[in-house]
């Protein structure tokens, strides 16, 4: 149950919405060292930690199909240079990989492999979305808890507007994660396969931060925008917090990137399981990020309507009672 108080709905009525500079000109009058800081009191006490952990085992159930997907994928794809790229980019991406066993079924031409590889792109895909749509309804839960909503929609409603939000944003989700991520290795297939020059991986590799980021930033204000059982404010003003969320994943991620590479005792003490806790913890962190944006935007729009307190006061703990006490009341 969340402690965090309920932000009022602030938008105007009249059509006359907020957008990314009232939420920064609130940001800088208010402080934004007290802006973070408050905003993590939201997150806190609107059990952000808790849906942190539920949506990062989501995303994980999510990403697991959906690279046995691209997988099935480039076993399936018929010409030889597009199934090694798309085998090349699943091999950087998959916990564990460095085997090269998308690869080696790409090139396998046996009509065996060609049928496992549309089987594993069906079976995966399908999971893949259907994680993904209760991932949805978990981002739900979280953001109305930060909001300080106690109760989601209906579950019809709720599960139903999940799927909605997975057909729409699956496409920029996907290909956001996959830039980011696996954009580097997608860059060394092309130029192994289709001859690109290194301009042209210089080029990609500077544009693909920025895409990619955009990409996730939409997704994640129009998710934003959907989500809670509330009426929202415009999508930039959004963005600050979805930007906010991007970033923070970003930096988690080239963090762990660095440290997994750096540290010598990652692989030998997790040993083959190492790959699948990197997954774990990537997942955590993002979506510790994500809801640590959402209560910004939750906490900037609190501080409009003038409710600087992001947590309900502390009752304290109960006094004890004795059964003399209890009779005599």
């Amino acid at each position: 149950m969340t402690t965090a108080r309920t932000v009022p709905v602030t938008t105007e009525m009249d059509g006359d919405e907020l957008d990314a500079l009232d939420a920064w000109h609130l940001a800088r009058h208010h402080g934004l060292g007290k802006i973070a800081v408050e905003s993590f009191v939201r997150f806190r006490y609107g059990d952000g930690f808790t849906n942190s952990r539920a949506l990062a085992l989501q995303a994980c159930l999510a990403v697991v199909p959906f690279l046995l997907a691209l997988t099935g994928l480039a076993s399936d794809i018929d010409r030889e240079r597009p199934a090694a790229v798309v085998a090349h980019v699943v091999d950087s991406l998959s916990p564990g990989s460095g085997d090269g066993d998308a690869l080696a079924s790409a090139v396998d031409d046996s009509d065996a492999s060609e049928r496992a590889g549309e089987i594993a792109l069906v079976l995966g895909l399908g999971f893949a979305l259907l994680s993904m749509t209760t991932a949805m309804a978990q981002v739900e839960r979280g953001a109305n808890r930060i909001y300080g909503i106690r109760r989601d929609r209906k579950a019809l409603h709720k599960y139903g507007r999940a799927a909605v939000l997975t057909a729409v944003l699956a496409a920029p989700v996907g290909v956001g994660f996959v830039m980011i991520v696996g954009g580097g290795a997608l860059g060394e297939a092309m130029a192994e396969s289709y001859g690109w020059s290194d301009t042209a991986v210089d080029w990609w590799n500077g544009l693909r931060w920025p895409v990619g980021i955009a990409l996730l930033v939409f997704a994640i204000a129009v998710l934003l925008d959907h989500a809670p059982r509330r009426r929202q404010p415009a999508l930039s003003w959004l963005a600050l917090g979805s930007g906010i969320a991007v970033v923070l994943s970003a930096i988690a991620t080239a963090g762990l990137a660095a440290y997994v590479s750096l540290s010598g005792s990652f692989g030998s003490v997790y040993g083959p399981l190492a790959g699948v806790f990197a997954l774990l913890l990537w997942a955590l962190l993002s979506s510790v990020a994500f809801f640590y944006g959402t209560a910004v935007c939750a906490q900037l729009e609190a501080l409009r309507a003038g409710q600087v307190e992001p947590a309900l006061d502390d009752p304290g703990r109960p006094h004890a009672t004795t059964v003399g006490d209890q009779v005599a009341g």
